[in-house]
């Protein structure tokens, strides 16, 4: 598999005059300041929606007391730079459309807006005219400015609007160094102003929920917060200690524990005066996205009392099953019966993002992104252990799937366990094409392991030498990793480590790249399964080092690329094109070459006698955002003079025949004879062609057919007793191993190292 987020407005506004002497004037110059002269009477301009910074936004007009949205039909970047001027901007870097942040409310004002970019106001450009819509609010217009205000701008004649911009857990007790992520603290809100924290008064456990959602935290649960208050009361007399147990709790030390030598205290809480208070008045309903969706209410600046009787909201949040912080959850969550997966994220570079795909009747399928919003996308988060979902995705942003799409116009109110369990639509293959998948980006705990890990002389932030940092507090210090058995599956995890997507390469060797003054080889033996987050949760030698080859040379380096190929066999055709074929062995001497019989053909009466073969057809996908290459270049093409064509790599596959206990009783493999692009989606050209000693690979969208007939499509069930078994396809090379694939600038970039033939992938 793959290696295998305020109902209250920005504050900008303006309320412009209107001159209608200059109606009767020629085209106006472009604005480089603070003047407006023909145009905006009686309009003000905000910035809304979500995720957002101050200075992006849905665009929206309020005219005659009624605020409104303006169409994306016809917007272009011209009209963006007009409204930023509005907003007192500079100018604009980019527009959205289909309701980026979110549908607005009420009328949409504009739609057709045409402007040259030189207008003072967006009533000089032309339009349908005020209130003349054919749109719906899922085509609101969004608008990206450049974060540079206009020379004296003021818009004093503007209401300020506070919006949350973040949120964060502080652990209500600061000793030491904890473990991450933090998953219980008072909840703080980061504003214009700086970080504050929120009044518990009212505080519901559907507040807990969104606040956890944002963190990457799938649910809350309950919090002792009577421990919080008695602490601050303790903490101001100048009495009450505790002993910190965990990263997310703490405890009262029983009388037999207070002798231990590691009991250590600490104040729980500093004195209540020393809280900062911002927020209150915070109403929920559990199902938004993002806190900002929420009714909030802020403190005045010139208020002097603040949370009267109150205490800082404190929030305890469920880690998913990736980030559980000790091994007793995870042991907990591990005992507990795991039903059948019914949605999955396919074609993300990183964990908590990608093409949602769902299983039906036993077959894994796409979503439409039809009505799919924010609401459904955290559906699909939480159900997969993951947070709120910080970006509902559409237009097949994360790659096009294969195969059927099961479900459409799917209508979460978010409050559902899973996707399966809201209304949505069956559609036929004329409503919905695959470029239309939706998918998901979830917000994620932060867990700090980027800190831990870095790459060196590489000549860009995606290669290098990998450098770890180990050690305790006070002694911490980086070196590198040996590069014994380092291989594409650690790679991976180096890559998802550092934030860098996919790995192109695992390297063994890293001669070609300055190690600078670090030489200490601090790990070895790695060995991965390709899902860990960080590479210490891979087993490995952190004591005990031991290289078979020593030097810096012989270091573990990657490649590390935002894009992969993803490559699926299609399971249907196999089922489709299978049968059994006993074949002469005077028909096979070819085959045995290239080894594709069972080792027992070894021994066989040649040429006498025959061969018992599986046939099927074989048709791979790629379903990637990057071409499949082979790893080798063609200088090292191997000929096989027998069937006259070139390998470009040794094993392209296996196919395994298992008994249905896993026991494998039979296996094939499928070697490069040519790979190329058979086929494509109708809006895909074909890159790669075998004749003439052309290019291998298999272009994003197209596929690769070997038909059942051709000489070694098959696996060798020879010795294979009858009865019932199973075709198996293991995760090897290309399929659903997209850390195996190259785009094709990493794969140029590799060819020109010195030495590259040497280094094992796998």
């Amino acid at each position: 598999m793959r290696p295998v987020s305020i109902c209250l407005w920005s504050p900008w506004g303006l309320l412009l005059c209107l001159l209608l002497c200059s109606l009767c004037s020629g085209s106006p110059s472009p604005s480089t300041g603070p003047e407006k002269k023909a145009g905006s009477q009686g309009l003000r301009f905000r910035l809304a929606g979500f995720p957002r910074k101050p200075y992006e936004g849905r665009v929206e007009i309020q005219r005659a007391g009624e605020w409104g949205t303006i169409c994306d039909d016809d917007f272009t970047l011209q009209a963006a730079h007009v409204l930023c001027r509005e907003l007192g901007f500079t100018e604009a870097t980019g527009w959205t459309h289909s309701a980026k942040y979110g549908p607005g409310t009420g009328r949409i004002w504009l739609d057709n807006l045409s402007c040259s970019g030189t207008e003072q106001s967006v009533t000089e450009c032309a339009s349908r005219g005020w209130g003349n819509s054919d749109c719906t609010h899922d085509e609101d217009a969004g608008i990206i400015c450049k974060d540079q205000r206009l020379p004296g701008f003021s818009d004093s004649n503007v209401e300020h609007h506070l919006q949350v911009e973040e949120v964060r857990l502080r652990p209500a007790v600061g000793w030491g160094r904890r473990p991450l992520p933090v998953t219980e603290g008072l909840v703080e809100v980061r504003l214009p102003d700086g970080w504050s924290q929120v009044c518990d008064k009212g505080w519901s456990a559907h507040n807990s929920h969104v606040v956890c959602g944002m963190l990457g935290f799938p649910g809350e649960k309950r919090v002792n917060t009577a421990f919080y208050s008695r602490g601050t009361a303790g903490a101001a007399a100048g009495g009450a200690c505790v002993r910190v147990t965990s990263a997310i709790g703490w405890q009262i030390p029983a009388a037999s524990e207070r002798a231990e030598p590691r009991d250590l205290r600490v104040p729980l809480l500093a004195q209540r005066q020393q809280h900062s208070f911002g927020l209150h008045g915070v109403a929920c309903v559990g199902t938004e996205a993002h806190l900002s969706l929420c009714s909030l209410e802020f403190y005045r600046a010139n208020e002097t009392t603040r949370c009267p009787g109150g205490a800082p909201a404190v929030v305890s949040c469920v880690p998913g099953p990736l980030y559980t912080a000790s091994s007793g959850q995870k042991k907990q969550q591990q005992s507990k019966p795991q039903g059948e997966a019914r949605v999955r994220l396919k074609g993300g570079a990183h964990p908590g993002e990608g093409r949602v795909e769902v299983l039906k009747a036993g077959t894994w399928g796409t979503v439409c992104d039809r009505k799919w919003d924010l609401q459904a996308a955290s559906v699909v988060c939480r159900e997969l252990g993951f947070g709120s979902a910080r970006e509902a995705l559409s237009g097949a942003r994360m790659g096009q799937g294969m195969g059927a799409i099961h479900l459409s116009e799917v209508r979460c109110s978010g409050q559902e366990s899973s996707l399966w369990k809201c209304p949505y639509k069956n559609i036929t293959a004329e409503d919905c094409s695959h470029s239309q998948d939706a998918g998901v980006r979830c917000n994620l705990p932060y867990t700090g392991v980027e800190t831990k890990i870095r790459l060196s002389g590489g000549r860009s932030r995606h290669e290098g030498r990998v450098e770890v940092q180990v050690g305790g507090p006070g002694h911490l210090h980086w070196g590198l990793i040996c590069g014994d058995d380092w291989g594409t599956l650690e790679a991976m995890v180096a890559c998802r480590q550092l934030g860098l997507g996919y790995a192109n390469h695992g390297l063994q060797e890293t001669w070609y790249w300055d190690s600078g003054n670090i030489t200490e080889v601090v790990m070895s033996g790695v060995r991965c399964t390709g899902t860990e987050l960080s590479l210490d949760q891979c087993a490995h030698h952190s004591t005990h080092i031991t290289c078979k080859r020593t030097g810096t040379r012989f270091t573990a380096g990657v490649i590390c690329s935002e894009t992969a190929s993803d490559l699926l066999l299609h399971s249907a055709l196999v089922q489709e094109t299978a049968y059994i074929e006993d074949r002469p062995l005077h028909m096979l001497y070819c085959a045995a070459e290239e080894n594709c019989l069972a080792s027992s053909a070894r021994s066989a009466n040649w040429p006498y006698g025959h061969r018992r073969l599986l046939r099927f057809s074989s048709q791979i996908h790629n379903l990637g955002r990057a071409d499949f290459r082979p790893k080798a270049g063609r200088h090292s093409w191997v000929w096989h003079e027998c069937h006259g064509h070139y390998h470009s790599m040794d094993i392209f596959t296996h196919y395994d025949i298992l008994t249905p206990n896993g026991t494998k009783v039979a296996e094939g493999h499928k070697a490069s004879f040519c790979l190329e692009d058979t086929e494509c989606q109708e809006d895909v050209s074909k890159r790669y062609e075998c004749a003439n000693f052309g290019e291998q690979g298999i272009t994003v969208g197209c596929w690769d057919l070997y038909r059942h007939d051709i000489d070694c499509q098959w696996i060798d069930i020879t010795d294979v007793k009858p009865g019932n078994y199973i075709l198996q396809v293991p995760e090897v090379w290309g399929f659903r191993m997209a850390g195996d694939a190259f785009s094709e600038e990493a794969n140029r970039r590799f060819e020109r190292y010195p030495g590259q033939t040497s280094n094992q992938i796998i």
